[in-house]
């Protein structure tokens, strides 16, 4: 009997379908949604949005006059006709509205017009550029109840738990005025409490969290062939029955650009311990032979690639090397040398205080995007365990493969998706081929008023960090708040080391005090702090000026080296100057730094050699400053590659190999 209900559930499944969505030709659909995409953004175009947000900024007076009874009686009318996807222009206007009055009587918290547009853009599926101090938070908060009602549930994507934790505390307010419940996934959370968070209306977390949980489901469920022995193995396996995350309907994206662009490459590996560390022993010795070897000599290092390579006397060098060694690995010779490039590539490619760092005995990856650690990561193939024998580390067993996916692709199995950030304008053309989205750049509440100083260059890093360092000593006796970024934690300490030698007092944030940042950047805007960074400042922090450092010139942001894309310089900078704040920012580069000497290293070498002079100036300025943005453009295009690569294999894999 059993089978027979299952049988009829997935016929009438197929039929719903089919009555929604006819088969067409594979050619014809494609050029249907592509029609289909177009009329849409059309319909919702910049000016469309402008003259919404009008609409809705008029009944300001008319929600304000309610009462609270007459409010919720309101919203409970809005709410049923989005779940009935009765909805109209006007319904979306009420809607915006009501939900800002909301916003204004739970936290008194006011929208400005250009949030509405924001909000209407996010509602729309757009990817929303609001300047950071904007007020992506408030947006997002009163756009995610018209989300949540029309589409059941809603998954809003941050950067971090705190942040996923900080907002859904934060918003709670608005949305159980709204009827709908919120909750917050968290890492140290089991899995009894994640099914009651996911069967939630508003579900905050971060990419990995939720995309890790997806995959869990999917391998509880199996891929078997018939529907009730997967649903039999599921109930086995978790002891709650149903998957956690009931499905996949609406995803809202803070920070659109880190999560979708910059991390969306990355795979989530969801992988399980062969055995023991039965190759710990391998990994010491290949670490062994690769300090006996020379550089030049024996191997050469592609640093941009984090390869490398083997000379004839290299491979014959470990080929006499390797006879001494017991282990039966050590006969095969194209095993051998894999063993060998690999340390290598660790020696050479992996540095301390860069790409990890050794916390509590523990090799701990350092995301090179945001500057946090990422504890429950681990490099494939392994290179992660190359690492640990290279540091002298207890080395964890390698893992076996279970599930994987990108997030990109893993964000493209969403229905409806938007997202706001504060720089994403420089990543438009790729995220409309990848994920299909149109973007809407948010003119600010109050023109920008901070100054953009000159860019230093310097033909070495030593005279670089001694001119960085007077700065901030010249800053500080002004009395101006400085917030210095680095681009790793081994960049933070040393500089941090150089200002403690000068008697400069400052506090350092990066991954060794994270649990420090709130504390940090609540005060960092107070008048003499000097605060030095990684990119974690950067990213869903807002640092308030007090009136004392307001009148000393506001916040100067000073960037010691350009990034890898100047979207994330774009996104350390609008720290200061926010809300018609006054502030400042400036960028010091040398010839030595990594991005240069990774990207142009011949250019950096020839103009190095025309000025005897420690810093450029003149012509010679001009031509460093030219020199180190070709180096972030030939960074952004290998980084846009390697996406596209991804992507390429993304699309074989459901085009070859659906279900996987």
């Amino acid at each position: 009997m059993s089978q027979l209900v299952t049988r009829y559930n997935v016929l009438f499944e197929s039929l719903k379908a089919r009555r929604r969505r006819p088969e067409l030709p594979k050619g014809l659909d494609r050029f249907a949604a592509a029609v289909s995409l177009r009329w849409r953004q059309r319909r919702v175009s910049d000016r469309f949005l402008r003259a919404q947000a009008e609409g809705i900024d008029a009944l300001r007076g008319e929600t304000a006059a309610l009462t609270d009874a007459a409010l919720s009686e309101t919203l409970r009318s809005l709410r049923e006709l989005f779940v009935r996807g009765r909805q109209d222009d006007e319904a979306v206007r009420r809607g915006l509205a009501a939900t800002r009055e909301v916003a204004r009587r739970e936290t008194g918290e006011e929208p400005f017009p250009v949030q509405l547009i924001g909000a209407l853009a996010l509602y729309h599926g757009r990817i929303v550029e609001m300047l950071t101090g904007e007020g992506k938070t408030l947006t997002g908060s009163i756009a995610a109840p018209l989300l949540a009602w029309r589409h059941r549930s809603l998954h809003v994507f941050t950067v971090n738990d705190y942040l996923a934790r900080r907002d859904a505390e934060s918003r709670e307010s608005i949305y159980r005025r709204c009827g709908l419940t919120v909750g917050a996934i968290q890492q140290e959370q089991e899995p009894a409490a994640r099914y009651e968070v996911y069967a939630k209306s508003i579900v905050y977390g971060t990419p990995k969290q939720i995309t890790a949980d997806w995959l869990r489901d999917q391998i509880r469920l199996g891929r078997l062939s018939t529907p009730w022995a997967g649903r039999r193995l599921l109930d086995e396996s978790s002891g709650l029955g149903g998957p956690m995350i009931p499905g996949l309907r609406a995803a809202l994206v803070d920070e659109a650009d880190a999560v979708m662009i910059d991390e969306g490459v990355v795979p989530l590996i969801i992988a399980r311990s062969r055995r023991e560390d039965d190759m710990a022993e391998t990994y010491r010795q290949a670490a062994a032979l690769a300090s006996k070897l020379e550089e030049a000599a024996d191997y050469r290092i592609d640093h941009l690639r984090r390869r490398a390579e083997l000379t004839r006397r290299g491979r014959e060098r470990v080929a006499g090397l390797r006879a001494g060694l017991s282990e039966p690995i050590w006969r095969a010779a194209r095993r051998a040398e894999e063993l060998v490039r690999q340390a290598l590539v660790a020696r050479h490619c992996y540095l301390l205080g860069r790409q990890y760092q050794v916390v509590d005995g523990l090799v701990v990856i350092v995301d090179e995007y945001t500057g946090r650690f990422l504890a429950d990561r681990s490099w494939e193939h392994g290179l992660h365990q190359a690492v640990e024998a290279k540091q002298g580390v207890d080395i964890t067993a390698d893992r076996e493969t279970l599930a994987r996916m990108s997030f990109q692709r893993f964000f493209r199995m969403y229905p409806v998706l938007s997202g706001m950030t504060g720089t994403i304008a420089d990543a438009a053309v790729e995220l409309r081929r990848v994920y299909n989205r149109p973007i809407a750049i948010i003119p600010t509440n109050r023109p920008v008023i901070r100054e953009a100083w000159p860019t230093r260059v310097f033909r070495t890093a030593e005279g670089k960090w001694n001119a960085i360092a007077v700065s901030i000593g010249q800053l500080h006796a002004q009395l101006r708040p400085v917030l210095v970024g680095t681009r790793s934690i081994q960049a933070s300490e040393q500089l941090s080391a150089m200002l403690a030698a000068r008697g400069l007092p400052h506090r350092v944030l990066n991954a060794n005090h994270d649990k420090e940042e709130a504390e940090l950047i609540v005060s960092a805007g107070a008048p003499g702090v000097i605060t030095v960074a990684t990119n974690m400042a950067g990213r869903g922090t807002d640092i308030r000026l007090t009136q004392d450092a307001r009148r000393a010139g506001g916040l100067h942001v000073l960037l010691t080296e350009v990034h890898g894309a100047k979207r994330i310089d774009r996104q350390f900078i609008g720290r200061s100057g926010r809300q018609g704040d006054p502030g400042s920012s400036q960028i010091f580069v040398s010839l030595e730094d990594e991005l240069v000497r990774l990207h142009a290293p011949r250019l950096a070498a020839l103009l190095s050699a025309r000025t005897g002079a420690d810093e450029l100036s003149g012509r010679l300025l001009r031509l460093g400053v030219l020199l180190a943005r070709h180096a972030q453009r030939r960074s952004e295009a290998r980084d846009r590659w390697m996406r596209a690569e991804v992507l390429r294999q993304d699309d074989w894999t459901e085009k070859y190999l659906p279900g996987h």
